[in-house]
Order: C-alpha cells, then sequence, then structure tokens
C-alpha cells in the first residue's frame, strides 16, 4: 500500500515541532496533508537523501532546482506557508542540535534514513556556484561573481525583464493596477534617479553598474548628459553598447568593462549606483563610498539604490542566504539602510534623503515571474538550463514575498559631497526634485 506522503508527513511534523500547512504528495503517488492547501511534490527518494546531507535551506534549494522537489498549486501560497513555519520563529525556533536531544525527533530522522533508501550524498546541481579559495569582494573574485549571476544569456535575460531590461526595482503609479505597466514603470523609475541627481544637458554622469544600459541610455536622451557605464559583465556590455549605438547616442555614452575601482576620470557631476551595491560586501563598502566621493566634483550627487535587510540584535550574527550565496548572488551582502546611510557619511557625503519603495520592488518581481512562467517553456532548456529557470523562479517568488512582509526593503539614498561652504544645492522643500 502506497503510504511514503503519511510517512513523510508525519516525519516532518516530528522535526518541525509543528503541523505541515501544505499537501505532499510522494513519489509512489500517495498524498497527505490539508485538503486544498499547496502540494509540495516529492518526486523521488533522492529529494530526501538532500535534506538528509545538507540539513536547511541549502538543502531544499539542491532538491528544488534539481527538480527532485516541486510546488503544484500557488507557489507564493506555498512559500508564505513555509516561510510562516520555519523562517520566522526567530529566536523560538529549535537549532538542529537541539531539536535532536528530543528522542521523537531522533526517531524521526532515523526514519528519514530509512524511507531515503541508500546513504549517498547527491552531487549539487551544476547551477550551484563552485568555490574557489581566497578572498571575498577582491576584483578577481567579483568579476567571478557577476559572471555567475549576469552571463547566463542576454535572451533570458529579455524574457524576464521585459523590453525595458532595467534589472532593479520599478516605480508604479498608486494604485498600480490601474494599467501600468512594468516599461511605464520602468521608466519612470529612471526618470525618478534622472530627477534626484537634477540632470541637465553638458553633465557627466557615472552609472556604476550600468546593466544592459537602460539608466545610460535614459540620461542621455531625457536629460542630454555624458555618461560613462562601467560593469564587470561582458554580456552586459556587449548589448548595452549594441543599444547605444541603435539610438544614435555613440557621442554621449561610453559603455566600460571596467571595475568602479578603477575609474580614473572624474570628477563627475553624478553618480548612479542602482541595484550595484549589494555587490560590494560589509568589509569593502566604505571604500565603494569613498571612491565614488573622491570621484565626484563639490556638489555633485550621488543616487545609491540598493536593496536592505532588517537589522538584527547581534550583527554579528549575520549570515548571508544560503540558496541566494550558492545559486542566485555569490558573495552578496545585505546591510540594514542605516549602516549604508553611516557608511556614506564616513566617507564625507551628506545624505540629503531616504526613500523607501519596498511595495514596488515586490510588484516589480511578480510580474517579473509571470514573464518568466509565460515564457517557461523556450527559458526552461533553450535560453537557460531548466535547473538555471528553477532557480530563477524560486528566487524572484520568494524574494517578491519578502518585500511584502518586510524582511527586506530596497532604499534610493540621495546623497551629496557639499562643498566647505555648506550650499548643498539641492532645493528647501523635501522631494522638489529640479
Amino acid at each position: 500500500m502506497a503510504d511514503a506522503a503519511l510517512r513523510l508527513q508525519t516525519l516532518f511534523e516530528q522535526l518541525l515541532g509543528a503541523p505541515l500547512p501544505v499537501r505532499i504528495r510522494a513519489w509512489d503517488g500517495s498524498q497527505s496533508g490539508p485538503p486544498g492547501a499547496p502540494t509540495l511534490v516529492v518526486r523521488n527518494r533522492r529529494a530526501l537523501r538532500r535534506l538528509l546531507f545538507k540539513p536547511g535551506e541549502l538543502g531544499l534549494a539542491r532538491a528544488w532546482v534539481a527538480g527532485d522537489l516541486d510546488v503544484e498549486g500557488d507557489l507564493y501560497t506555498a512559500l508564505d506557508l513555509m516561510a510562516g513555519l520555519i523562517w520566522e520563529r526567530g529566536e523560538d525556533a529549535r537549532t538542529l542540535v537541539e531539536a535532536l536531544r528530543d528522542p521523537e525527533v531522533r526517531a524521526a530522522v532515523r526514519g528519514l534514513l530509512r524511507l531515503a533508501g541508500p546513504p549517498l550524498p547527491p552531487a549539487p546541481p551544476p547551477e550551484e556556484v563552485r568555490r574557489a579559495r581566497g578572498h571575498l569582494h577582491t576584483k578577481r573574485s567579483d568579476r567571478r561573481a557577476i559572471s555567475h549571476h549576469y552571463d547566463v544569456g542576454n535572451d533570458f535575460y529579455e524574457l524576464v525583464l521585459g523590453p525595458s531590461m532595467v534589472y532593479s526595482c520599478a516605480y508604479w503609479p498608486a494604485p498600480p493596477a490601474d494599467g501600468g505597466t512594468l516599461e511605464d514603470a520602468q521608466h519612470d523609475k529612471l526618470e525618478l534617479v534622472g530627477r534626484k541627481l537634477g540632470l541637465t544637458p553638458g553633465q557627466r554622469l557615472l552609472d556604476v553598474g550600468c546593466g544592459w544600459g537602460s539608466m545610460a541610455v535614459h540620461a542621455a536622451r531625457e536629460h542630454g548628459v555624458h555618461v560613462v557605464g562601467v560593469t564587470l559583465s561582458h554580456e552586459q556590455a556587449a548589448y548595452a553598447r549594441k543599444r547605444v549605438a541603435d539610438e544614435g547616442l555613440t557621442d554621449r555614452v561610453e559603455i566600460r568593462v571596467q571595475d568602479y575601482r578603477d575609474v580614473a576620470d572624474g570628477p563627475y557631476d553624478a553618480i548612479s549606483s542602482i541595484g550595484m551595491a549589494e555587490h560590494v560586501g560589509a568589509e569593502r563598502y566604505l571604500e565603494y563610498a569613498t571612491d565614488l566621493h573622491k570621484l565626484l566634483k563639490p556638489g555633485g550627487r550621488l543616487l545609491n539604490h540598493q536593496i536592505a535587510r532588517r537589522p538584527q540584535r547581534d550583527e554579528s550574527a549575520y549570515n548571508v542566504d544560503e540558496f541566494i550565496d550558492a545559486y542566485v548572488f555569490p558573495d552578496g551582502e545585505l546591510a540594514p539602510v542605516g549602516t549604508t546611510v553611516t557608511q556614506l557619511e564616513r566617507a564625507g557625503f551628506e545624505v540629503r534623503d531616504v526613500e523607501s519603495i519596498r511595495e514596488h520592488y515586490a510588484l516589480t518581481l511578480r510580474r517579473w515571474v509571470a514573464n518568466l512562467e509565460a515564457g517557461w517553456d523556450a527559458a526552461a532548456g533553450r535560453l537557460v538550463s531548466a535547473g538555471r529557470a528553477r532557480v530563477w523562479r524560486l528566487y524572484m517568488a520568494a524574494s517578491a514575498l519578502s518585500f511584502e512582509r518586510n524582511r527586506i526593503g530596497v532604499n534610493q539614498v540621495l546623497a551629496v559631497k557639499t562643498p566647505d561652504s555648506g550650499s548643498s544645492g539641492l532645493p528647501l522643500r523635501a522631494r522638489t526634485w529640479n
């Protein structure tokens, strides 16, 4: 008699110490769990071996990426239910060591081992980062990390991001359901950045982490500025240069494959850094802020658009997300917005405005997920591997929920290299950008 699903439900509930909020369908066709809930599909025993040999988020991620685990029903609901059970327990959650002191938990683990079959650890999916030895956030290690994330095919990013090719939070009207498109919202975000920077014809703009050239093209076309865009991704640079040429802007936009630490042709009137600073790392952040401060002329403005995490009581206990570190943004680190502001001030900037646009990123991610799901047959196997497509679907859906639930946020920080005279050049009324 097929009963693997009921056995799994019982064992998982013993391990978690709470009822399982999703249904389970096992490899033998059996099902168990609350009716009407999303279904966690355990396709084979290998999924259990992945969880047992790497308990926690990384084991789950490996099983998902490899296709050993899947979800039927609404993915957002399933992730929200599981997050509420596991990750939102905070300091009340039992650690694995503490849990194993419980005889019932030890019995559950032994039961999973028997159910999993021969104890051979499966190899990680090929999409997982292979770690090189050495220090983090050297120029070499940053090139590798950026290549892993961005050099996966421009066609894939076109499918996910849409025609705007902007890989950062859009800026939606209120309410966004009133016919607003992703492309319009991304245009409005680029225009918001341009207005905050006070761009005027003839100025020089440095776009750090320029991606596929969207901000560079927008600033040159709409504001008449001269732009230098820098990226570590060769694929991004090639795409951006073609866009610049197609727009007839080669006399005003230069795209470089260059580390921001190697830019030496300042001063610039303004600097935009949109979704790049998450790659810098805590140890390098003051260096990043100081380098950008040096590249600005007195009175120049920096717009730093950056994802932030919630602060912890003990900041030394912060660990990067295992799934994102292994499959999405290698070596990426998030900091609380207060830490970012402090580091910018330590570098010499005067921080003039901080705008949270957290809800906007949730809306943006849901549109990207919809784009990926609509083009799934093209994406999974033709544009990228099926595993890579699964990485992106899980990453974007889980991130959308994290923004909606205020687990993470995103902020635009406007800072000025205020001269000794104290004249910032900004208007007296906040948010009157000109």
